[in-house]
């Protein structure tokens, strides 16, 4: 398994555990009979820690980024299609004008 995997399983852990404890926090708040007015400060930091580690596994994780440009040797399986069964060429498109002089 890969560091950065272990990381978002911690994250997700981390994130599920502050879920949790928010909502044994307002049991308890029921139970005594006051007002929700926010989670604690404690389940704050493991947000913001769950969420930073949850970040930085989805950012470090997948592999690596490949090439997009149509004439790169990387990508030579990647190629647009020979026949033209995908090309419509009879649509609502032709009802316009080719030249439209509109500026957006």
């Amino acid at each position: 398994m890969n560091l950065g995997f272990l990381i978002g399983v911690l994250g997700v852990l981390i994130l599920s555990h502050a879920a949790y404890s928010t909502i044994q926090y307002r049991g308890l708040l029921k139970i005594t009979e006051e007002e929700f007015s926010g989670p604690p400060m404690n389940v704050v930091l493991e947000l913001i820690v769950g969420l930073a580690l949850c970040m930085w596994a989805a950012l470090t994780f997948p592999g690596k980024f490949l090439s997009i440009h149509p004439d790169s040797d990387e990508n030579r399986a990647v190629s647009l299609p020979d026949n033209s069964d995908f090309m419509i060429f009879n649509h609502r498109g032709r009802l316009f004008p080719p030249e439209i002089d509109m500026k957006f």
